[in-house]
């Protein structure tokens, strides 16, 4: 079975305080941009628009099924806000977006992210399968659903959050998700 390299660079801008980390993006037939969250029926940028500019269409371009990437990046930015993954190389196991049929081939090398974003104390997992890897990789206990623990990391302290999916086939309303987003921000 054939595997699949991370289409996307990890997005570090200088001065990150935050890396958020999903498993994997979904196969590009399922993007509405080039960037993290990029399901049109993903509602991570829903959330952020509601916690952040209390619009949860802030970041939907109008009349059309996509995100406005540069409106993104704007914010990412200027909020401090790195994105990754947990894998850079899977295998699926069946043909969809789902964690639970996905196989971590080559998981991330978080330490040489960390490194380029000296200023990040905080590690944001965004679902279920994101936050096993980072808890089984770095001997830490998972922390609930909109919580948090301590982790260690190559020698640095961080606060590592579990937030709810953002994808819409986890059973939680969108006001829920961005609650729990909200006590991480």
């Amino acid at each position: 079975m054939d595997t699949e390299k991370h289409p996307f660079q990890p997005f570090l801008p200088a001065g990150a305080k935050m890396l958020l980390l999903g498993s994997f993006p979904p196969q590009p037939k399922r993007w509405c941009m080039p960037f993290y969250y990029p399901n049109w029926t993903n509602d991570f940028w829903r959330i952020m628009g509601v916690i952040h500019f209390g619009d949860k269409d802030h970041f939907c371009i109008p009349r059309e099924k996509r995100f406005d990437e540069e409106a993104i990046k704007a914010f990412c930015t200027q909020a401090g806000l790195a994105f990754y993954d947990t894998a850079c190389e899977v295998r699926r196991l069946k043909d969809n977006a789902s964690d639970a049929f996905l196989e971590v081939v080559t998981p991330t090398d978080i330490p040489a992210l960390l490194r380029q974003i000296p200023a990040c104390d905080t590690l944001v997992t965004t679902g279920q399968k994101a936050t096993e890897v980072i808890a089984e990789r770095y001997g830490c206990g998972i922390p609930p659903v909109g919580g948090c623990v301590d982790v260690t990391i190559d020698g640095r302290n961080l606060r590592f959050w579990r937030m709810p999916s953002s994808s819409r086939a986890y059973p939680l309303p969108l006001e829920k998700k961005a609650e729990a987003y909200r006590r991480l921000f």
